[in-house]
């Protein structure tokens, strides 16, 4: 015969029952992003504004499986060892769904690593180097921005078309760079045989010793250069070559110098005609980056640069992959990731399932100056699916999961 006791027990724990499930679902849901905010202030503050305005719309419209959203964030100090440290922090402590951001390549790779041996989703927003989504990819991480690879072949066209014979390049020396560098010259020599590379530059990260470099590319004497310097370390790169005539009659091609986070800051010095990948925001007039300028403008008073669409896009991704998935299970949110179609400031995107690349694309174009001010001229968007390697070169290079 039960007691009192045992009956009000039985009671409550029915109760718990009962009531503590669809407590704990109208829970917040959070996702754990990270990123180099320290580092590399310039593109990384105008995306967390990019990503905040995103997470605003989507509680605004009643948040995402019936829940309001939350991003918890943490700086990583642009270090792999620190940024493994923040991720397991952000699942073990802060228990979020999974995982998304990181801006350096390197840092990037080594948070991939992590998501895979823990087998929770990572959506790696800006890292842009190649083996994230093909030599070391894998079943949990995908990317939003188009690689070093896409984006260097959208430079090719125009490279390939000056028949230049006589290449200098200069780069950063990590990951990013050497993966930009090792792609613009096999997609060159491919397009056009013969051609010869007569020096290359390697510059420590934020530390480039811009005087000598420029005097050993002078030396060098090349038809034409390809930089994929970004950041203090171009404006002062190109402070040199200025000062120093290198690009009078030299074509220039540098990656990402038309984003207006590296071109806003050299004014006046920026050099007429180089080739660049960027983002011309002034400038672009479809429907959805209307529709984004606007609300940007509104909610900041400020334009947007292009980590503000990186930031914006990579919530997108991820509220279309909850409600894709129904479901906040790891397995059933990659499954979800794999051909999802996200809509974007640069219109609708794909999360291709045979490598976990986004067909984002980029606008490629040529740097001109106006009153003052450094701005993307001549430009088009170059359709990101578009610009990657095959299938059958992409299962040659991608592991197996």
């Amino acid at each position: 015969m039960k007691t009192l006791g045992s009956i009000l027990f039985s009671v409550g724990l029915v109760w718990l029952q009962v009531h503590a499930a669809p407590a704990v679902a109208q829970g917040t849901i959070k996702i754990g992003e990270l990123n180099s905010y320290k580092v590399f202030a310039a593109f990384l503050q105008p995306y967390k504004k990019g990503w905040e305005l995103a997470l605003e719309e989507v509680n605004a419209e009643g948040g995402v499986l019936g829940r309001k959203l939350a991003i918890v964030s943490r700086d990583d100090n642009g270090n792999p060892g620190d940024a493994v440290r923040a991720a397991e922090e952000l699942l073990s402590r802060e228990n979020v769904s999974f995982l998304v951001g990181t801006f350096a390549s390197h840092v990037g790779l080594a948070v991939a690593d992590f998501a895979k041996q823990k087998k929770v989703l990572f959506i790696a927003a800006e890292p842009l180097t190649d083996k994230i989504t093909w030599q070391n990819g894998n079943r949990y991480t995908f990317r939003l921005r188009a690689s070093t690879y896409m984006q260097t072949a959208m430079l090719i066209p125009d490279a390939a078309k000056l028949n230049k014979k006589r290449w200098a390049i200069v780069y950063p020396n990590y990951e990013y760079g050497q993966s930009a560098s090792a792609a613009f010259k096999a997609l060159l020599k491919k397009n056009q045989p013969g051609v010869e590379f007569v020096t290359e530059q390697a510059t420590p990260l934020g530390k480039i010793d811009a005087g000598a470099v420029t005097q050993a590319l002078a030396e060098a004497r090349p038809d034409a250069i390809f930089s994929s310097l970004f950041g203090a370390d171009l404006a002062r790169f190109v402070r040199e070559g200025n000062t120093r005539g290198l690009f009078k009659g030299r074509a220039v091609f540098n990656l990402l110098g038309g984003e207006p986070e590296y071109l806003d800051p050299l004014k006046d010095e920026t050099p007429k005609g180089w080739y660049v990948t960027g983002y011309p925001w002034y400038a672009i007039d479809t429907p959805e980056h209307n529709r984004f300028l606007n609300a940007y403008q509104k909610r900041y008073g400020d334009y947007p640069r292009l980590g503000s669409v990186v930031g914006y896009a990579t919530v997108m991704s991820a509220v279309a992959a909850m409600k894709r998935a129904g479901s906040l299970d790891s397995e059933k949110l990659v499954a979800a990731m794999e051909g999802l179609q996200v809509d974007t400031p640069f219109g609708k995107i794909t999360y291709r399932a045979q490598d976990h690349q986004s067909t984002m694309g980029a606008y490629v174009g040529r740097t001109a100056s106006r009153n003052g001010r450094g701005v993307m001229d001549q430009f088009h968007y170059a359709d990101g699916a578009k610009f990657m390697p095959s299938d059958a070169e992409v299962r040659s290079m991608r592991p197996r999961d």
